[in-house]
């Protein structure tokens, strides 16, 4: 039996094998190979590893994971989780059974993409979701800003520490005047229009096309599409979930426990704040939420 089993294999999962298997703790990791930040040609605001590729991260980290005897990394995906306390189940996609005394979900999300010609192409290039993460390489640069929701007005304000050039693209929504009036006085300009297509080549994005035809030139554009968690194992246990503006999320508590004893959750599956510093930040503190509850 394990003494842990984590489900997801990326910054967070990988995270929290890494302090377990220093904890000398028997761990199984599954993974499917699909982390969320795959698009990404490099990943930035990473203490020490700015600009490394979100697949070299992962390999590095993989190897020295693997590393630690009591660890075993598996690439598979979980589809059935049942049990209790120090006698959980884990059913495999190829039929195989785990046993473990506890469990981390970090499984992740996928976003959704719209049905809009160029954005999933474009979706960790130029098409974006953070600018902590994308925006210095595009600074200075004309950006835009797909309305997603009411969340979509705070952007404008926070992307003016890297450009003065902000066109808000309402795709059809309305909004109300005050907010409207607020960020014209800023100088972000407002489109009402839906948005038709992204233009762009290799994933890089040269300008925008609206319903009514018109073209507008942009280096970058940010959107929050909606996103769902990658794997159903939480509904199967009936997790208490909360939402989010593009979503929902596991609930989490104190060291990442869920609402269900000997469960635990990190990574994006647990935050609306989305970054590779926030997972792997959760994936420590679920295995240590993990280690103390098999010590009391």
């Amino acid at each position: 039996m394990e003494d842990v089993i984590i489900i997801g294999g990326s910054f967070a999962g990988l995270t929290a094998a890494m302090q377990l298997g220093r904890a000398r703790r028997k761990v199984t990791v599954l993974d499917t190979g699909l982390n969320r930040n795959r698009f990404a040609g490099h990943a930035h605001n990473i203490f020490g590893h700015d600009g490394t590729p979100p697949g070299a991260l992962l390999e590095r980290a993989r190897q020295q994971v693997a590393a630690y005897p009591s660890v075993t990394l598996i690439n598979e995906a979980a589809t059935a989780l049942s049990g209790a306390p120090d006698a959980f189940s884990v059913a495999t996609a190829t039929g195989d059974s785990l046993s473990g005394r506890r469990i981390i979900l970090s499984y992740g999300i996928t976003d959704e993409m719209p049905a809009i010609p160029g954005f999933a192409e474009s979706w960790g290039k130029t098409v974006v979701h953070c600018p902590f993460c994308h925006g210095y390489e595009v600074a200075g640069k004309p950006w835009g800003v797909l309305y997603s929701s009411p969340m979509s007005l705070h952007g404008p304000v926070l992307y003016a520490n890297w450009t003065d050039d902000i066109t808000l693209i309402l795709d059809g929504h309305a909004i109300p005047d005050d907010e409207r009036a607020r960020l014209e006085q800023r100088g972000v300009r407002i489109i009402a229009e839906k948005l038709a297509a992204i233009e762009e080549t290799s994933g890089v994005l040269r300008a925008v096309t609206l319903a009514d035809g018109r073209s507008v030139e942009l280096s970058a554009l940010f959107a929050h599409p909606r996103n769902r968690p990658s794997a159903g194992l939480h509904g199967q246990l009936g997790l208490d979930m909360k939402d989010t503006p593009t979503g929902t999320m596991v609930a989490v508590g104190d060291m990442q426990a869920t609402s269900r004893p000997g469960i635990f959750a990190a990574g994006d599956l647990t935050t609306p704040m989305h970054s590779v510093t926030f997972a792997t930040n959760s994936g420590s503190l679920a295995a240590m939420g993990a280690l103390q509850s098999m010590m009391v």
